[in-house]
């Protein structure tokens, strides 16, 4: 038998001000241990040492005993809540912390309150993590719940998490505590505080990641609760209200609590997914399988390095503060310019690669155009939500919940959010087969260039890379004169972008509206003007159903008809003024976007030059200064 030392702490709630003169009893359940005490003018009981069994059964895995001691306490002052606290656990060797707020009585408040800590750690199913996490069903959700998820910029350590204690729909109630604390309490609930050092650290970041990843994505907020993390095992982490924790545990979580693991390259918490490694099993970490590597030497990220992969690492923010939604305030529409159009534009390219009826929006720019308001229409009739083209609460947080559904960012097996900008090479080749966001920016940046040669065919933008995305990769590499595999490796990606950049020098000539010519175009009219209308007919509806024959037929009057009721004109067939000045104010806006006619010689040319300006300008510089001696 050893012994543990249990230290108690009582401050006024919400004050953090120490609570003198507060009556404890500490007694055990057979009473054999029954002893009182007085808070000092600090708030504190001295260390109280008590009896617990050998250490070393809580650092064997086959163990089937509890391998600590449990006692109870009674805390009562007049004119507070009398608060009683059963199963305080206590290891031998072990400090065990147990810090009290007292709430102050007010009218219609229990007279007091019962906390009851679990006495089994690790050990009983109910409070295990499952096998299979709720996460993995994340796209059976999809259409059932009007669930959504924000992208948080950059990565922050909350000043509190508030935490439902229970199930998600359950109708427990929330709490709100430090993220410190909270980190204090879930690691003395999981884990044994006489484990290695080393294997405490590597499970509380584990712990530390798994919540900041709730936190980054807004889960639960996302879904209208009104809590970041529950305390079920079933979807999050174990938190037990106002239970102790550890003097072991305390320490090592305010040396890491602003430390969380993410994959390289990335900038999101990795979600951490773990288990005991005894009675449930999991893809992630083993936690009894941590104290294991630990007595072999290994350290806390080796430990981590181990159960996820080589390819993560340690990062560190030193960014404390409040969180609040990440919708921007006031809704998304046609004309919007700004940082958050960008990032509903980059969500909508990548939830594109899954969901391919949605089209994909290139340039990302920022600028909520026709492009960005009709892929929008796509998603919000794909996920049931008004088709208005709008980007408003609703269906901002389904865009970002979808986005992290497809990315599976909440889960073991996450992509990650990459630290990229477009038109950045992404550090491998693309193929055909692949199905990506680098695909679809290939794809885009081909498709941009086909308006400027002949030489390359045209493709669509859908973010699959087939046989025709292969096709027109093979063309260019041909039309610059690189090796024409098929594959996009860092030669041609660069050649990519730099000559798509060439192309967004030239800007095509400003195209002003037709004035109408003062009399009215109608069956039986004949002329230029009635060519110019049978012109302008074909480019807006984008084909050459019209004979451009300047005669006003029948043919002619259907499409003007078809043009005035998609316009919400007056249906007449007959093109007067208005007809007219809508006509072609549609028919200069198509021109400004239509491909400007240069020939291949002189945009290769213009290429070369693009190219080589600086050694061209340098050369010009030294050939007029030789010129002045």
């Amino acid at each position: 038998m050893g012994k543990g030392r249990l230290l108690i702490e009582t401050t006024v709630a919400q004050e953090a001000l120490p609570l003198e003169g507060v009556f404890v009893r500490v007694f055990s359940d057979n009473y054999n241990f029954n002893q009182i005490y007085s808070t000092n003018a600090e708030g504190k009981v001295g260390l109280i040492e008590l009896p617990a069994p050998d250490r070393s059964l809580s650092l064997d895995q086959s163990n089937e005993e509890m391998p600590y001691s449990v006692i109870n306490v009674e805390l009562i002052k007049n004119d507070y809540t009398e608060r009683l606290i059963y199963d305080v656990q206590v290891f031998d060797g072990e400090t065990s912390l147990l810090q009290i707020e007292m709430m102050p009585n007010e009218e219609n408040v229990v007279p007091n309150e019962t906390t009851v800590i679990p006495r089994a750690l690790l050990m009983d199913e109910d409070v295990l993590r499952p096998e299979a996490p709720i996460l993995r069903d994340t796209f059976t959700l999809l259409d059932q719940v009007p669930v959504s998820l924000r992208i948080l910029h950059p990565v922050i350590i909350p000043e509190k998490i508030r935490v439902h204690l229970g199930r998600p729909s359950s109708s427990a109630r929330n709490v709100s505590v430090s993220f410190i604390d909270y980190i204090k309490n879930v690691a003395s609930s999981e884990i044994y505080p006489t484990w290695p050092k080393e294997s405490l650290r590597a499970n509380i970041l584990a712990q530390i990641s798994l919540a900041l990843n709730r936190v980054y994505t807004e889960w639960y907020p996302s879904q209208g609760y009104n809590f970041d993390i529950t305390n079920s095992t079933a979807y999050d982490q174990y938190y037990v209200h106002g239970r102790n924790i550890f003097e072991s545990v305390s320490e090592v979580v305010d040396d890491i609590f602003n430390n969380y693991i993410r994959k390289i390259n990335t900038i999101d918490p990795y979600y951490a997914e773990y288990c005991d490694g005894k009675q449930a099993t999991c893809p992630g970490m083993k936690q009894w399988g941590t104290v294991d590597l630990a007595n072999r030497g290994y350290n806390s990220y080796e430990i981590l390095r181990h159960y996820y992969g080589n390819d993560i690492e340690i990062a560190q923010t030193d960014r404390i503060e409040g969180i609040a939604g990440s919708y921007p305030g006031m809704a998304l529409r046609r004309g919007t310019r700004s940082d958050s159009v960008a990032i509903i534009q980059n969500q909508l390219n990548r939830i594109a690669i899954n969901y391919p009826n949605i089209t994909p929006i290139y340039p990302v720019d920022g600028v909520f155009g026709e492009q960005t308001e009709n892929s929008v229409k796509i998603f919000q009739r794909q996920f049931n939500l008004t088709a208005d083209g709008i980007v408003g609460n609703a269906t901002w947080y389904k865009i970002n919940y979808i986005y992290v559904a497809v990315k599976k960012l909440a889960e073991l097996g996450s992509e990650g959010i990459v630290d990229r900008e477009i038109g950045e090479y992404p550090g491998f080749s693309i193929r055909r087969g692949d199905r990506n966001v680098y695909v679809q920016e290939i794809q885009f940046f081909l498709q941009s260039i086909t308006e400027f040669t002949d030489e390359i065919p045209s493709i669509k933008i859908d973010g699959n890379f087939g046989k025709s995305t292969e096709a027109a990769v093979i063309a260019f590499q041909r039309w610059v004169g690189i090796p024409a595999d098929g594959i996009v490796g860092r030669v041609t990606w660069n050649r990519l972008v730099s000559v798509y950049k060439n192309i967004q020098n030239v800007s095509p000539p400003t195209v002003t509206p037709l004035p109408y010519p003062g009399t009215a175009l109608r069956v039986g009219s004949r002329g230029e003007d009635v060519r110019l209308v049978q012109e302008a007919l074909n480019q807006v509806n984008g084909n050459n159903a019209l004979s451009v024959d300047g005669i006003f037929g029948s043919a002619t009057e259907r499409a003007v008809r078809n043009f005035q009721s998609q316009n919400g004109l007056s249906v007449d067939g007959v093109v007067g003024n208005a007809t007219w000045t809508a006509l072609f104010a549609q028919f200069a806006a198509v021109q400004r976007i239509l491909p400007i006619a240069y020939s291949e010689e002189n945009f290769k040319l213009y290429d070369f030059i693009f190219s080589n300006y600086n050694n061209l300008i340098y050369n010009i510089q030294n050939a007029n200064y030789n010129l002045g001696d």
